[in-house]
């Protein structure tokens, strides 16, 4: 997370701190004297003394220095979900990867809780957060489908578990942001996160052949008795 100080240097000095922490330390500083809306691009670079292009530089626009870090967890998301084997169990993994964003967020509670009630009280910060949670479902989603890929519903069962996985994780975090950031936040959504670990199990994965689209069509004459129709099938089954 960001820093909201600058960091002791030798002496007397202090040093800076780094540009992209040093606007969303302004940026903040501003939003709780004048508000969120009036506070303008132009305001927040004043303050940190910088220029309107370094700003742009980290920033695509003033939501996205209220969520500093998100583009780097969803990175890194995405890579600890890449990194998976074959033979880790898909739902613990996906619970796994949610957990980086409740660590993102502890890294700095005071921080977190801060940016918790701008957002609450700003509808269009409310919407950008929305936005980013979905990004974060998709992601889930992503990996999820191609775990479950040929196999009956795997598109519906991966996002179902990833819709469970957030909803559990959110609730978690939103409760422990509600707290002020006090009590275990990593406990308490590990513990929601297992209600989605209870409730599905470890799901299956899809084996070569397998899934809705293996379909077995028998050929038999009109009028064969019924015993040679099913020893046609089990034979094209593979189990005559």
């Amino acid at each position: 997370m960001s820093s909201s100080s600058a960091a002791p240097g030798r002496g007397d000095r202090a040093e800076k701190p780094p540009m992209r922490d040093a606007l969303v330390t302004a940026a903040f500083r501003l939003f709780l004297e004048r508000g969120y809306e009036q506070t303008t691009v132009d305001d927040i670079v004043a303050l940190a003394g910088v220029g309107r292009r370094s700003f742009f530089r980290y920033f695509p626009s003033k939501e996205d220095v209220v969520f500093p870090d998100h583009e780097r967890c969803l990175a890194d998301m995405t890579a600890f979900l890449a990194e998976g084997s074959g033979d880790d169990d898909p739902v613990r993994r996906v619970c796994d990867a949610a957990r980086l964003v409740l660590l993102m967020y502890a890294e700095n509670p005071a921080f977190s809780v801060q940016r918790y009630r701008l957002t609450k009280s700003v509808p269009g910060l409310r919407a950008y957060e929305l936005s980013v949670v979905w990004r974060y479902e998709r992601a889930l989603a992503g990996y999820l489908r191609a775990r479950f890929a040929g196999l009956r519903d795997g598109v519906l069962r991966a996002d179902v578990i990833a819709a469970a996985v957030v909803a559990a994780h959110n609730n978690a975090l939103r409760s422990w942001l509600r707290s002020d950031g006090m009590g275990d936040a990593e406990a308490a959504v590990d513990h929601a996160l297992g209600h989605v670990r209870a409730a599905f199990g470890a799901c299956p994965v899809a084996t070569a052949g397998e899934g809705p689209e293996d379909v077995v069509v028998v050929v038999s004459r009109r009028g064969a008795p019924l015993w040679r129709v099913v020893q046609e099938l089990e034979t094209a089954l593979g189990r005559g």
